[in-house]
């Protein structure tokens, strides 16, 4: 229905036609849920005069009737979360990215409350803030724990205390009526009991530009929108101490739930993993250290199935402000096929010293012990004498210099299909557009490579087998043709002097093997490779990348490379 609703409206149109479906979806639930539980009904919450929603044709209308009508059969989280995605998915791209609206399945709901649970929140007396609340995914279980804990007060009080002690916070004022009516149905039967409408709990507003008016919430919970944002000058002097860099809007709306949350108070947030390593985090992870060390964390083992349209790896994670930043415990979750979440517990993790340094955590269940020994490794690439850059060849922008033959003064163009999954260096322009030669005109000599290095993959998913693909540009392809130029899809982990104490081939060789590679997946929070990430690495220290070059030099075979650097590890026997 989505894709048929979008392509019968331009782009003006369609987000009040997403509204307009969404809103008689809504009101089919509404009066649906009403003549099942009560005879005398009461009327939908109005929408809000500002909201505009287009028109439907008759037979739109009739079939967005029967979606509501539909809905009331479900559990209210399920149904407030499917005609979430509705709305989500007719509404136009550029909207949908600027309200950040991807909204949260009910499972994973409920697993972050259970997390949120376990670091200390007292559901009887919690104040309890989403600062993005979108459809009412949190707002609506969070009050039902409530209610739980009131169960021996009149309904009335039970109600005004529900009231006083939640809020929500959204940018999208229909998203907001959406919250609104979810919680009244989920509440009504308390509402019903004290003959009391439920008052306004969502505020519509920039919660960026909200400053706390109290001692702040025990609880700040929710999925906040994210993507690169420019913020207004004025905000960005406001969240500078959570920012290097660009700003994305998840890691302000961190920094935000810090400033919402009482001393002693949980944040328990649904966010891209990339925050645990990126360079443009850095400031943020030493904010969190300081101010709200990670208690636990989930990270989401499958992405499909569980959000809609999502391609950015996930996890849940509960942060105590003010507590220590001592052990932090990991599980891997997964989607059943009932629709429910399994957790499954990997370990535990401690953060670094320094911790705006990218954080290392068990990804999987078996990572734990490579983590434990990795945390005590202090050597990096540096020590070997090797910094990583970028390949410098943006080739769209030179598309000009590209040819297909060899000739004078032309050199060879290295793609990322240079590096071939075993390890080893073949010369090759496969894919489209990929041409085999540059000819740089007199401006684009600095593109040009005249020494051996590392070559390594800049983007791989968790999906495939290996992260870490490298291999060696040898020192005979260079001397044969002179100079040669990397494009940007490749790191180039490159010598600082002439002469480096570890050779190309042995940190090759050490970035193949499985061992580094299950240790870059507990680093790395994204498909791309940074220069940032691989220089952090933990790695041998003199003596074992010295046995791993007297091997390289006998010929020995990856698999007693494996062997060595699994023992170097802590993983293995000599």
């Amino acid at each position: 229905m989505a894709r048929a609703l979008a392509a019968s409206a331009g782009d003006e149109n369609r987000l009040a036609l997403a509204r307009g479906v969404t809103h008689q979806t809504i009101s089919a639930y509404w009066d649906a849920h009403q003549e099942s539980t009560l005879s005398d009904p009461w009327p939908i919450h109005d929408l809000p005069s500002s909201v505009d929603c287009a028109e439907l044709s008759e037979s739109v209308a009739a079939l967005a009737q029967s979606m509501g009508t539909a809905a009331a059969e479900l559990d209210v989280m399920e149904a407030s979360y499917l005609i979430g995605v509705l709305y989500t998915a007719t509404m136009p791209g550029r909207e949908r990215a600027d309200f950040g609206a991807y909204y949260t399945p009910p499972a994973l709901c409920d697993r972050l409350i259970q997390m949120a649970t376990e670091a200390g929140v007292d559901w009887q007396s919690a104040r309890v803030l989403d600062p993005a609340c979108g459809g009412g995914a949190f707002l609506s279980p969070v009050a039902q724990h409530m209610a739980m804990g009131l169960e021996n007060c009149s309904p009335k009080i039970a109600l005004k205390n529900i009231v006083h002690r939640l809020k929500g916070f959204e940018l999208d004022p229909f998203a907001a009526w959406m919250s609104h009516v979810f919680l009244e149905v989920t509440l009504l039967d308390l509402c019903r009991a004290a003959n009391m409408r439920l008052p306004a709990v969502v505020d519509v507003c920039d919660s960026l530009e909200r400053v706390p008016e109290d001692t702040g919430f025990d609880l700040v919970i929710g999925n906040p929108p994210y993507g690169r944002v420019t913020l207004s000058p004025s905000l960005r002097e406001r969240y500078k101490r959570s920012l290097f860099g660009h700003a994305n809007l998840y890691g302000v709306f961190t920094d935000l739930a810090l400033r919402f949350t009482r001393p002693g108070g949980v944040i328990a947030y649904v966010t891209p993993t990339s925050f645990l390593a990126g360079e443009y985090y850095k400031a943020l992870r030493r904010l969190l250290a300081q101010d709200a060390p990670p208690a636990s964390i989930d990270f989401i083992a499958e992405r499909k199935g569980v959000f809609a349209d999502v391609l950015q790896e996930t996890l849940l994670a509960a942060y105590r402000r003010g507590g220590k930043a001592d052990v932090g415990q990991v599980h891997f979750i997964s989607p059943t096929p009932q629709g429910e979440i399994q957790a499954t517990a990997a370990g535990s993790f401690s953060l670094p010293a320094s911790p705006d340094e990218p954080w290392l955590i068990p990804r999987t269940v078996g990572q734990s012990t490579l983590v434990r020994k990795a945390e005590s490794m202090p050597h990096r690439l540096a020590d070997y004498g090797y910094k990583v850059s970028t390949g410098p060849l943006v080739w769209n922008r030179h598309k000009p210099s590209l040819r297909d033959r060899p000739g004078k003064g032309r050199f060879p163009l290295i793609w990322a299909e240079s590096v071939r999954s075993d390890g080893a260096f073949e010369f090759r322009a496969e894919k489209r557009n990929h041409k085999p030669y540059f000819e740089p005109r007199a401006k684009e000599h600095w593109v040009l490579t005249d020494f051996p290095c590392v070559l390594l993959q800049r983007t791989t998913a968790k999906e495939q087998s290996r992260r870490l693909i490298a291999a060696e540009l040898p020192a005979s392809f260079i001397e044969q043709h002179g100079q040669v130029v990397v494009e940007n899809h490749l790191n180039m982990i490159r010598p600082v002097g002439d002469a480096p104490d570890v050779s190309p081939a042995a940190i090759a060789a050490l970035l193949n093997t499985q061992v580094v590679d299950q240790l870059f997946r507990c680093i790395n929070g994204s498909v791309a490779v940074s220069a940032y990430e691989l220089e952090a690495l933990p790695l041998p220290g003199p003596e074992g990348i010295a046995e791993i070059e007297r091997l390289i030099a006998r010929g020995a075979k990856a698999s007693t490379i494996e062997r060595t650097v699994m023992r170097l590890y802590g993983g293995g026997k000599r």
